[in-house]
């Protein structure tokens, strides 16, 4: 087997080829010393609204072990479809005491994909296994889809840096990664199964007038923005996902095969 030794350059070079987006003089810059949000900047604020939020979760959590517990035991199931709307109404007040803290808009977005599912946007005759809700009309569908969208839209308006090479807190770093990586989820999902499945998008979003291509390549672009984020597995679907990458990825390795032989692994 050939071992070949490349450069940093060679392998930024061979990056750029296989993902055109991506770009190593932007990744981000964490400073741990740094308010944990930006647009929160009194500590004791910051501490009262994270701990609300953090009850709120934790309730969410627990209500996953109860379920899976009950179904382990052979007992009734939990009504977890019923307390994960209730907890999606009190993250829906934090935010309504609080607009500007970008967490729980990604994390009330994350409680309505578990209810609804990744397939959100589409009109499927039936709902996925990971699913909360067994059926849901379509009026509820393009509302929770909505409101999802809104919600991670919001999320990454509000902490994105104006300029790019600004430094970012952990905290902030790590909820910009959700966002984008649940948004991607979901235009992933919606590209993949568009084909055989009626869009059902509320017609003053974007995604209404998007194609299969569309959703492909923004879930492409959030991945990415995920990966840049901090989160590798984004990164790495990113180009798995990206049209153009598929095709520049696999130009690359047939060239590389003829020159170094069939043992090289790009």
């Amino acid at each position: 087997m050939a071992y070949i030794s490349l450069s940093t350059r060679d392998i930024n070079v061979l990056e750029k080829i296989k993902d055109p987006e991506s770009d190593p003089s932007r990744a981000v810059q964490v400073d741990p010393g740094l308010p944990k949000d930006p647009n929160i900047l009194d500590d004791e604020l910051y501490r009262s609204i994270a701990r609300q939020e953090r009850d709120i979760i934790l309730s969410i959590q627990e209500l996953e072990i109860r379920n899976s517990n009950a179904k382990s035991e052979d007992v009734p199931d939990v009504d977890i479809a019923a307390e994960y709307q209730k907890c999606i109404s009190q993250l829906g007040q934090l935010i309504e005491a609080h607009p500007k803290y970008a967490s729980a808009y990604n994390n009330r977005a994350q409680a309505l994909r578990r209810l609804c599912g990744d397939t959100m946007l589409l009109s499927v005759p039936q709902q996925p296994p990971q699913a909360l809700l067994r059926k849901v009309t379509e009026s509820d569908r393009q509302y929770m889809a909505q409101t999802a969208l809104d919600d991670l839209d919001r999320a990454t308006q509000i902490l994105t840096p104006a300029k790019p090479f600004s430094k970012l807190s952990p905290q902030t770093a790590k909820t910009l990664s959700m966002a984008h990586t649940q948004r991607a989820a979901i235009y992933h999902i919606t590209s993949k199964l568009l084909a055989s499945n009626p869009l059902s998008v509320d017609v003053r979003r974007r995604e209404a007038s998007w194609t299969e291509l569309d959703f492909a390549e923004n879930a492409s672009r959030d991945f990415a923005m995920g990966g840049r984020y901090g989160n590798e597995i984004a990164k790495g679907l990113a180009v798995s996902t990206n049209p153009t990458a598929k095709l520049c990825g696999q130009m690359v390795r047939e060239a590389m095969k003829k020159e170094y032989g069939d043992d090289l692994a790009v």
